[in-house]
């Protein structure tokens, strides 16, 4: 895979700061470089076409992309450009310039978001967790059950702190609205990302698609690839600090670990672009094989990923870990956004649909 050019993302934080850069202004670069990008592609200055528009490669190139820079801020932009897929896709409006989008679709165990019919629309109550984006984004596609089964809803979060926002304060507990707990995403790795969770009250919500569609149209697992896309670029981030070395003090042992980490880098943007060539052929999935590729993708970049971190590590030693501040962030951010994928939960479901289909594909 080729990397496009894109706008400029985060303002970093100080590395130099004593004890490194706090939370806070690490979730401030994230989510100044994620409103930045949003508006570029609102005004036409960045391009990320729509999966299965004939253009997945590019739109792969640009997660990657992102996420080379800032893993924290390739969060929310893959989140934000999967909002806009999922409505175009289920035939929602459509998102506007100024407005800053996350998916909400974490159901760990433990409660969740109950949907209520009322007389004046729908209601969301109930607890969110892992808001991405939550002090920043405007809008939300979030997950919850009604009584006919789960459904995907629209809401406008009007969270103090947002662009949107009431302009109250963070801890208001009274009334309507959507907030998020203090104290709920105490994360190193993607901290930046700012994925506390969010508590709504009377949230008014506009239903996108019917009972249970959110997972069960192609769009799905083409936007699981597109993760897969963040977590390679990320990875890529990680490998820097061992290429920058292999080129100043070459020596057997780093050219080793350099030539391991390159091929499975390659391996994975070889991967990532064989499926966007795939989905880009077969967008609306009539041949049923786009839950077998998101799997496979998933767990090929998740092993590259882990692989890389590993390998660098071992390469570079503790050096890098204590004192380049960005290579540390890359690598601690990565450890923790690779877990989105399931590790032998994923696999027995891969192995389940090979085994149902006669081994079918290897």
């Amino acid at each position: 895979m080729h990397e496009l050019t894109l706008p400029p993302l985060s303002d970093a934080p100080d590395p130099g700061a004593a004890g490194g850069p706090d939370a806070v202004s690490v979730r401030r670069a994230a989510a100044a470089g994620f409103v930045r990008y949003a508006d570029a592609l609102a005004a036409g200055a960045a391009d990320c076409p729509l999966p299965g528009s004939g253009r997945t490669p590019a739109r792969f190139d640009a997660l990657a992309g992102v996420a080379r820079e800032d893993l924290c801020a390739a969060r929310l932009v893959e989140g934000h450009l999967d909002a806009a897929a999922i409505l175009a896709e289920l035939g929602g409006e459509p998102v506007r310039p100024g407005e800053y989008w996350g998916v909400w679709a974490a159901e760990p165990p433990g409660s969740g978001l109950t949907a209520t019919r009322t007389p004046d629309g729908w209601v969301l109550d109930g607890l969110k967790q892992y808001c991405s984006g939550a002090h920043t984004c405007t809008h939300a596609l979030v997950t919850a059950r009604a009584e006919d089964g789960r459904r995907l809803f629209a809401v406008r979060t009007g969270i103090p702190g947002t662009p949107g926002g009431d302009g109250h304060g963070a801890d208001r507990t009274e009334g309507p609205g959507c907030r998020p707990v203090p104290g709920t995403w105490p994360a190193v790795g993607m901290a930046g990302s700012d994925s506390p969770d969010v508590r709504f009250t009377r949230v008014p919500a506009v239903p996108v698609g019917g009972v249970e569609e959110y997972l069960t149209r192609p769009g799905f697992h083409h936007g699981g690839v597109g993760v897969a896309a963040c977590w390679y670029g990320g990875a890529r981030a990680v490998a820097r600090v061992l290429f920058e070395r292999a080129g100043r003090r070459p020596d057997p042992y780093t050219d080793a670990h350099a030539g391991a980490v390159d091929l499975r880098l390659h391996t994975a943007g070889t991967v990532l672009r064989r499926a966007a060539e795939e989905i880009d052929a077969d967008p609306l999935d009539t041949t049923g094989t786009a839950a077998l590729r998101a799997l496979r993708v998933r767990a090929l970049v998740a092993e590259v990923c882990t692989g890389v971190l590993d390998e660098v590590g071992r390469a570079t030693g503790a050096g890098p870990l204590c004192h380049d501040e960005r290579h540390a962030r890359a690598a601690a951010d990565l450890a923790v956004y690779v877990r989105q994928h399931h590790a032998e939960r994923d696999l027995a479901t891969l192995g389940g649909l090979v085994a149902r289909a006669g081994g079918a594909g290897r």
